[in-house]
């Protein structure tokens, strides 16, 4: 298996897709993404924001320090638009709505959520079932915490599916995938996907069309930060 995709090639960023069980930086005996990327090319890329190495998908990539600054600002400032998708095996305690709360370390590098709110991560959701035994969500993040999707789905019910750190069901891979990237760069917008690849319960009809519904995520009527 490839460790990345690419999907655009900019004169100032590249955009990938990267395969799920590849880490960013270098893991152990494993080069890491960055370095990959970069022998790829024949160029040093910068790293401007990360996925757990469990996790597929869309990644940008600066090719300058100069990009590296100006995009790395937009996820400080938290005005880049990330959406992604995720599979369970259980029934969540709610179909949709919005999961918030501090996070605090727990055992073996996992983390959870609390019922205080001093500094919360904040996940929007909708879901469907495309099968039964099966719950599709799309998930969008206000907030870029350590773990914070899979925290966010094990704590309404519905760990992602092959998340073995989260008490998901045994699977091929964990299945969490950042499905769409949105941001500005030199006064100009981009809006990048990346279908999922990897895995097959992704690889079903019933999935692919209701990414089809969901494909202008940002229109949706996405609950309140307050609710």
């Amino acid at each position: 298996m490839s460790a990345f995709r690419i999907i655009a090639n900019h004169a100032d960023f590249i955009i990938i897709n990267k395969a799920p069980g590849i880490s960013v930086h270098k893991d152990d005996n494993e080069s890491g993404l960055t370095m990959e990327l970069s022998a790829a090319l024949g160029i040093h890329v910068y790293l401007v924001h990360r996925l757990d190495k469990v996790t597929s998908g869309v990644m940008v990539f600066a090719k300058s320090a100069d990009a590296a600054a100006e995009i790395a600002d937009q996820f400080a400032k938290k005005t880049v638009k990330k959406f992604y998708i995720a599979l369970s095996d259980k029934k969540p305690s709610k179909k949709q709505g919005l999961v918030k709360g501090d996070m605090i370390k727990a055992r073996r590098g996992a983390w959870k959520l609390t019922k205080t709110n001093t500094s919360p991560a904040q996940t929007h959701f909708f879901s469907m079932s495309p099968s039964p035994g099966r719950r599709l969500f799309l998930l969008k993040p206000s907030t870029g915490k350590t773990h914070q999707l899979r925290v966010a789905l094990k704590s309404i019910g519905a760990p992602v599916l092959g998340d073995a750190q989260y008490s998901g069901s045994p699977a091929d891979r964990t299945y969490l995938h950042a499905w769409q990237l949105m941001f500005s760069f030199n006064e100009n917008y981009y809006h990048f996907i990346a279908q999922p690849e990897w895995g097959r319960f992704f690889d079903c009809p019933e999935v692919e069309a209701q990414l089809k519904r969901w494909e202008q995520p940002a229109s949706l009527k996405w609950p309140a930060n307050n609710e």
